[in-house]
């Protein structure tokens, strides 16, 4: 019997970058990404259409058909994040942002020590919230004033995800409105 030799394996080489073939493979591979992010974010499926569109169309000026794979993918996301702010600029006025009750101090809204532009902060939120029936105030307080996960919040109410994702979208129309209708008094 002869001795069994070690397989050598073979020296490693660089491979090359993988590419997509033209526009319609990166439209194709990327499409259901970009609009399930969109989708998770807005929670609404037009909504989620038009700014999947918008994605596309703002990356498609400036991004080489040439670029890698990931490349194409991390600037797809990069867009997607840029168009996602500027829809709820423009929805909301301002971006949507978590808030943490106890770091803010919006339980109390007259507590000692707050200076002058926070304590119109959260008079005005208090005013907002209170304009709002109770289910929107509910959604849009467990959400981002608590900080709960879409998730967990409608859990907490009883309602599905989907339901929970639509309830909060008309909360936050309605909120944007009473907002609104605050600066102009």
């Amino acid at each position: 019997m002869q001795p069994v030799q070690p397989v050598q394996p073979a020296p490693p080489r660089a491979l090359p970058t993988a590419a997509y073939p033209g526009w319609e493979a990166i439209y194709a591979d990327n499409v259901e990404r970009i609009y399930r992010l969109m989708y998770a974010k807005v929670g609404n499926r037009h909504d989620a259409e038009d700014l999947t569109s918008q994605v596309f169309l703002t990356a498609f000026g400036p991004l080489r058909a040439t670029a890698s794979v990931g490349e194409v993918r991390a600037y797809l996301l990069t867009t997607a994040r840029t168009v996602l702010a500027t829809h709820w600029r423009s929805t909301l006025g301002h971006q949507v942002t978590v808030i943490d009750v106890d770091e803010a101090g919006l339980e109390d809204f007259s507590g000692p020590g707050e200076d002058e532009r926070a304590g119109r902060t959260a008079e005005r939120i208090g005013v907002i919230l209170s304009g709002l029936p109770e289910r929107h105030r509910a959604i849009l307080t467990l959400r981002f004033l608590r900080g709960y996960s879409i998730k967990a919040a409608a859990a907490e109410l009883g309602v599905t995800v989907a339901n929970a994702k639509v309830l909060q979208h008309r909360a936050l129309r309605r909120a944007a409105g009473l907002d609104k209708e605050g600066e102009a008094s």
